[in-house]
């Protein structure tokens, strides 16, 4: 099945129909509206977020599923209790700068990364499945606070939280969780950077634009964790959806390619 990496903008908005449209000429509406999402994507708003206004949009859209790619702003608790009020479908991955200042876990009541993951709860979806059975999508989280590149950011959080604390770790958390997905739904990943393999020119989708020779800044663990789950199953991953990588290049260099198909 032909599927996309989007790199969001700060807002994004496919239609689109699930594995198990259907084909019968008598199909109810409501069977054929069950076999179709219309998924709206936000990108790294950097504090640029305004409930009234962007929550209005949203309603506009009328979304079946809302995805957030994080970099809500340098650990901005506020912002991301708005988001996470919202009355829609959603699923969030916290980005690098939502852990800008903590290094660790501190267990002080001022540690606004351990803030922000309570506001989301449930629908902060790093190592984790988010299914939603009404279209037929399980979104799979990847690594959270990721920076891009072959290291890890903010290790100590990582290992803290999810127990990760190398590259290998995290694509074997990705996977698990992946391979766990029910039979007849979609995959989607949701990462707050893309993987690596989409090339290494500047204005590659995850592309070192910012030094001459450019350089391929994705990560290597959710490259590893989605080759793994296609050698190994049958499931339908249409969609991979990150930030981080912004669309204007640096030095004036142009604009980045924001999606890539493959087949």
């Amino acid at each position: 099945m032909l599927g996309a990496l989007v790199n969001a903008p700060t807002l994004f908005c496919l239609s689109g129909s699930s594995p198990r449209t259907s084909s019968t000429p008598n199909a109810t509406r409501s069977s054929m509206a069950a076999n179709s999402a219309r998924i709206v994507i936000v990108g790294d708003v950097h504090d640029e977020w305004s409930i009234q206004e962007d929550s209005s949009a949203l309603q506009l859209l009328q979304p079946d599923l809302v995805l957030f790619t994080g970099d809500f702003g340098e650990e901005n608790v506020e912002l991301v209790q708005s988001v996470a009020s919202l009355a829609f479908p959603k699923a969030v991955i916290l980005g690098n700068h939502d852990a800008w200042y903590t290094k660790q876990f501190s267990g002080r009541p001022k540690d606004r990364v351990q803030k922000q993951l309570e506001c989301l709860a449930e629908e902060h979806v790093a190592y984790k499945r988010l299914d939603f059975p009404l279209i037929k999508v399980s979104v799979i989280g990847g690594r959270p606070f990721s920076c891009g590149g072959e290291g890890l950011f903010r290790k100590r959080l990582l290992s803290a939280r999810y127990g990760v604390q190398d590259m290998d770790r995290s694509a074997k958390r990705i996977y698990e969780v992946a391979s766990s997905t029910p039979e007849d739904h979609m995959v989607i990943f949701l990462a707050h950077n893309g993987p690596t393999g989409l090339g290494s020119n500047l204005n590659d989708i995850c592309g070192k634009d910012w030094v001459f020779e450019g350089g391929d800044h994705g990560d290597p663990d959710l490259a590893k964790a989605i080759s793994l789950l296609k050698e190994s199953s049958n499931f339908s991953v249409p969609l991979v959806v990150f930030g981080h990588m912004h669309k204007e290049l640096a030095h004036g260099n142009g604009l980045r390619k924001m999606i890539v198909g493959w087949g």
